[in-house]
């Protein structure tokens, strides 16, 4: 074991969690190295086995582990069973604890940097993968008004829609297309992009869910895609007249959750945000 801390998934060198995870430990003086993991599907449970070494703190999880952890825990906390899916590991005596930091992550990152709170609006996600999980959740715990769910394939938002449909919180799972588009997105105040459309290095690097003349000017926009930090989605929200913020905020807050519960200290969050700004302009 090389270090104690880390992220694993594959392929991983996109990561950019060790840059201010790594600014965080440097910051309080923990003498602890913050690595990247490339592990493959097929390594994962002996990566996983060595966590349980007495030194070791903690393993972010991202893409495409987030759910082949699940039985390789011991313990999910109620957010990721909720989520289903894992995005930290803690080691607690050698007993590891699966737990979901995203959803949380997503809710602070709108809140705190771009001023936005969900509670009782109309939103609408795009997607219906592991991200989208996450947020539903979230903006189900947030008490948004009304919440629709598109996606290329309809079944997968039906499928997300049913498992947190609960009370009054129905979700409704639509298609990806302009007409049935056009019945929900110029009305909500909250747009969220959760599939890989606009991403650097992704099938469909200009691609957007959805364009300018479907988007209220009071929307908020938010895109889980952090690396470009400007994704097409984005322009045509900004276009429309609305306000926009990627997932850059989302990526360091859920890493700041994780930060804490392994080291038992307060994040210097500053810190950390003016170090993933700093790798992001220099690319």
């Amino acid at each position: 074991m090389s270090s104690n801390i880390g992220v694993m998934g594959h392929p991983i060198g996109h990561t950019k969690s060790p840059v201010f995870q790594q600014a965080g430990l440097d910051e309080l003086g923990i003498d602890e190295t913050f690595e990247a993991w490339d592990v493959m599907p097929e390594e994962l449970s002996e990566k996983v086995a060595t966590f349980r070494d007495k030194n070791f703190l903690a393993a972010c999880v991202t893409l495409p582990h987030k759910q082949a952890v699940i039985p390789l825990v011991d313990e999910l906390t109620e957010a990721a069973e909720a989520v289903g899916a894992v995005n930290w590991i803690f080691n607690r005596d050698g007993k590891l604890v699966g737990h979901n930091t995203d959803s949380t992550g997503f809710l602070r990152a709108l809140r705190e940097k771009a001023g936005f709170d969900p509670r009782g609006v109309d939103a609408v996600v795009f997607g219906a993968g592991g991200a989208a999980r996450a947020i539903v959740y979230a903006l189900k715990i947030a008490g948004v008004a009304r919440l629709t769910i598109a996606n290329r394939t309809v079944s997968k938002a039906q499928a997300l829609a049913s498992d947190f449909s609960e009370g009054r919180f129905k979700p409704v799972a639509i298609g990806l297309d302009r007409d049935e588009l056009a019945n929900c997105a110029p009305y909500a105040t909250l747009l969220v992009n959760a599939t890989s459309l606009g991403m650097a290095g992704g099938p469909a690097e200009m691609a957007t869910p959805i364009t300018a003349d479907m988007i209220s000017a009071d929307a908020m926009g938010y895109d889980a895609v952090y690396a470009p930090p400007v994704t097409t989605f984005l322009r045509e929200v900004e276009n429309a007249g609305g306000t926009s913020a990627g997932g850059m905020t989302m990526l360091v807050y859920q890493g700041i959750e994780g930060f804490e519960m392994a080291t038992g200290q307060k994040a210097p969050v500053d810190t950390m945000f003016a170090a993933i700004e700093k790798a992001l302009k220099s690319g």
